[in-house]
């Protein structure tokens, strides 16, 4: 009786699994929807390579991986990677090293639970720091005269800034009044604003913060704003 239970077992757990078995090897087809998609971003964009196509249907909300956009591109007889005509973002900072600066403001809170808000900027070719302030509140009169401190401060150390890449945060929480980028204009440093929610644009800036979150911030108990712009110091001297 056993061994008939067993064979009864075994011939249901066959037929199911033959049952189960997809037609087709390999990864199910891509839908046409998709297809039809991907070629009409390419035809009306045609400097666009494969990474940059699948980036912009991740924005529309249409999942698909990289190689599948590639495999779409390569049986319709497109180039996947074709030469960019114009100049790239990462080949932009590399040629303007030297009249680039990028600022962010990042938060920290002390030990009694304040919330403080610093400003810093940093020089693309040098990599060197400055810490323009720390606050509370960085209102609008904090941030203007934060960024008449930095035009003399480079006017002072000789720097040829033309450029300053900030984030495009004005129409969320308005850092960064317009007077700020008035001021910067009026002493020959034009502005440059991150796209939305593309922190690579301003990746350096982004590094350092990181950096400095986890080698000084996350290891030190910061009493107050005091204590807060001392250790700043340091750490941008370092």
């Amino acid at each position: 009786m056993p061994a008939v239970l067993r064979w009864h077992r075994d011939l249901i757990r066959r037929r199911h699994a033959a049952r189960s078995r997809p037609k087709r090897p390999g990864r199910p087809p891509t839908v046409r929807s998709i297809r039809v998609l991907v070629l009409r971003l390419v035809r009306e964009n045609p400097g666009w390579g494969y990474r940059r196509v699948h980036g912009e249907l991740l924005v529309l909300g249409v999942k698909v991986a990289a190689s599948t956009v590639w495999e779409i591109l390569k049986d319709a007889g497109i180039n996947p990677a074709p030469e960019r005509v114009s100049s790239t973002w990462a080949s932009f900072l590399r040629s303007q090293a030297e009249a680039l600066l990028a600022c962010d403001f990042f938060e920290t809170v002390t030990l009694c639970g304040a919330r403080m808000y610093v400003l810093a900027v940093v020089e693309h070719h040098s990599r060197r720091i400055r810490v323009l302030g720390a606050t509370a509140h960085p209102t609008a009169t904090w941030v203007i005269q934060a960024a008449r401190n930095l035009v003399m401060e480079l006017h002072g150390a000789g720097c040829r800034a033309e450029y300053l890449i900030r984030d495009r945060d004005r129409d969320r929480d308005g850092k960064f009044p317009d007077l700020f980028d008035a001021i910067l204009t009026d002493a020959g440093i034009n502005v440059v604003l991150t796209g939305v929610r593309m922190p690579r644009m301003n990746a350096l800036m982004e590094r350092w913060v990181q950096t400095c979150r986890r080698e000084l911030l996350d290891r030190t108990l910061i009493w107050n704003q005091h204590h807060l712009l001392r250790a700043l110091r340091e750490f941008e001297a370092f």
